[in-house]
């Protein structure tokens, strides 16, 4: 295959974490790697990139869809690049995923388990788990960082995600799936009223302009609601009032919304960096408190606009019971109390639920203000 030529084929299988191995048809096929596909899809694509014998392809058209493919549930599935597999019934992602995390750990086990002739003394498979299913599918989202920018160069603005395979396009996803009816009313009233001001956006070519993200974070269990509005320290035109009386007046649009849950907290974060990631230089208590208050497994944590904490309550639930529940089989002694060693530890929500079976637990973070919550939340459960 040469690069910039066209090829049709069907993709073979799905290497972690989105990439399609691609069989091109014909004499001159081959094997090439393209993203945003599916198994037993028939695709058209265009070489991009081709090295040391490997390639690269752009997908550009679907032509026969995957037996096992089904319509999506959200209406922006098919521009928006926040989902790769929602075209998928839920048993076959979950089959899908189990496969990827095969390939990717039975490598290391086997050689793990290798005698000294390199046999493998153990069957691999039998060692395994089954995957175990989320208790929620759709709007089960409890963080979620939207961009500003604009669908096409000079556009109006937009908020919501980039579109699939663009560094700069944001599709405003009004009707995303996975978050519930408050998340996608912030988006919207927020849109409409930064529309109505004429407020520009960051272009990250120019560096220069406005407004950045929006951060929200929603509690599942105490339906707490954190708004986090993150801009550049640039001046707004005072064609559009001063930056107080804008973000003051944006703020008194949050509180007025007749959201289901309670928004317990805005924010006004400014950052600089050219980083197309949300940070933070400076963050302005608006209203409210700076966190939300969450239950996990009977314990309450704090949780700020930057700290870690599991995307889905639900299956965060899910996860650390069986955690805890390796734990309890490894100490059958009740006076067996191990250290508990809790690495990348965010708030420390994992390690107090074992915190019950050890007899003391370290947590390690490089986040300040996520060690700060880790400690508060360590008083607040006693």
């Amino acid at each position: 295959m040469k690069k910039g030529q066209e090829y049709t084929g069907k993709v073979t299988e799905l290497k972690f974490p989105n990439k399609g191995v691609v069989e091109a048809f014909g004499e001159d096929g081959g094997k090439c790697i393209v993203k945003n596909v599916l198994p037993g899809q028939k695709i058209r694509f265009r070489v991009s990139k081709k090295r040391n014998g490997s390639c690269e392809g752009n997908l550009l058209e679907i032509s026969e869809r995957s037996p096992d493919e089904c319509e999506s549930a959200c209406r922006h599935f098919d521009v928006c690049g926040g989902c790769s597999y929602q075209t998928l019934p839920y048993d076959a992602q979950l089959r899908l995923k189990e496969a990827q995390v095969h390939t990717l750990l039975d490598p290391v086990l086997k050689k793990g388990f290798e005698d000294g002739n390199g046999r493998c003394l153990v069957d691999i498979n039998s060692i395994y788990e089954d995957i175990l299913p989320s208790p929620v599918r759709f709007e089960y989202r409890n963080k979620m960082e939207f961009s500003f920018g604009d669908a096409s160069f000079g556009g109006e603005l937009e908020l919501g995600l980039h579109k699939r395979g663009s560094f700069y396009d944001i599709v405003t996803v009004k009707d995303c799936r996975i978050t519930d009816r408050d998340f996608r009313l912030i988006l919207t009233e927020t849109l409409a009223y930064f529309r109505g001001k004429e407020t520009p956006y960051y272009h990250k070519r120019t560096h220069e302009g406005f407004l950045r993200y929006l951060l929200v974070r929603k509690a599942a269990k105490t339906q707490e609601i954190l708004v986090d509005l993150v801009t550049t320290s640039q001046t707004p035109p005072d064609t559009i009032c001063t930056e107080v009386s804008l973000i003051d007046d944006w703020k008194e649009t949050m509180l007025a919304l007749k959201t289901d849950g309670k928004i317990t907290g805005i924010l006004h974060t400014t950052d600089d960096r050219l980083a197309d990631i949300v940070a933070d230089d400076h963050t302005e208590v608006l209203y409210g408190n700076p966190y939300i208050n969450e239950e996990l497994l009977g314990l309450k944590f704090k949780i700020t606009a930057f700290s870690f904490f599991q995307t889905n309550t639900l299956s965060a639930e899910v996860l650390y019971s069986k955690v805890r529940e390796y734990v309890e089989s490894v100490c059958t002694d009740e006076n067996d109390k191990r250290i508990v060693y809790d690495l990348y530890s965010g708030t420390g929500t994992i390690g107090q639920i074992m915190s019950t079976k050890a007899g003391k637990v370290i947590g390690v973070e490089i986040v300040e203000e996520a060690v700060q919550a880790a400690n508060e939340n360590a008083g607040l459960n006693g």
